[in-house]
């Protein structure tokens, strides 16, 4: 096994980047450090391979086809975690999908990986990186969009370091990619509201352990 650190661990949290925070309502303080509570908690959980103490990947790079591993299975513990504190998956934009005859429809973006209501504030949303960097920049703007027009209080989005990814799907977004445009969702105008990145990366490769299935097979529970 190579890389491996003295004492294992689930996926790690390496880097937050935190675009916007705004807002000094006590209220609204102990929700969001509350909920970014959560947040590192569900990350925690997700290891490989199932049952593993730690996280460890099959170091493989993921450009041929059948070779690398998937994403989408990483993602999965992280939701059902949020889920056992409340969240809800897959949630859209509040708003009719329906308009009167006549009326031109109105796009709204896509539906939110994990959703959190709260009782005095807009939702709060998080988005798990299984796409490509266009994805990426999709998910970070309509959760922009969100704050902006004040229907949501907050989100987050988690995705590989440049490390990790390169044992992904290839392709898959990633925070190194991702940064240069950092400085232009932090100039946003925002009267409340928390937006942040979060990157995750692998404890140690080893080719003993399995390949994560790509697309829907797989698990990557504690």
């Amino acid at each position: 096994m190579s890389g491996t650190p003295a004492n294992l661990m689930p996926l790690k949290l390496v880097a937050t980047e935190t675009l916007i925070d705004v807002g000094s309502d006590p209220a609204w303080t102990r929700e969001k450090t509350r909920i970014l509570s959560q947040i590192k908690q569900a990350i925690a959980v997700v290891h490989w391979p199932e049952g593993a103490k730690s996280f460890t990947i099959y170091p493989e790079s993921g450009k041929k086809r059948g070779e690398g591993n998937g994403v989408k299975p990483i993602k999965n513990g992280f939701v059902k975690k949020l889920t056992s504190f409340g969240w809800k998956p897959e949630q859209k934009y509040p708003g009719k999908s329906e308009l009167p005859a006549g009326e031109k429809a109105v796009l709204r973006p896509g539906a939110f990986d994990v959703w959190l209501e709260l009782p005095k504030f807009p939702p709060f949303v998080v988005e798990w990186e299984t796409g490509n960097i266009s994805s990426s920049h999709r998910a970070v703007n309509k959760m922009a969009l969100g704050l902006v027009t004040g229907q949501l209080s907050g989100g987050v989005l988690v995705l590989p370091t440049r490390a990790l990814y390169k044992f992904l799907t290839d392709r898959v977004g990633n925070f190194d990619e991702l940064k240069p445009y950092f400085e232009l969702w932090s100039s946003l105008t925002v009267k409340s509201g928390y937006l942040g990145v979060i990157a995750v990366e692998h404890d140690a490769t080893s080719k003993r352990v399995p390949r994560i299935g790509k697309g829907t097979d797989g698990r990557a529970l504690s």
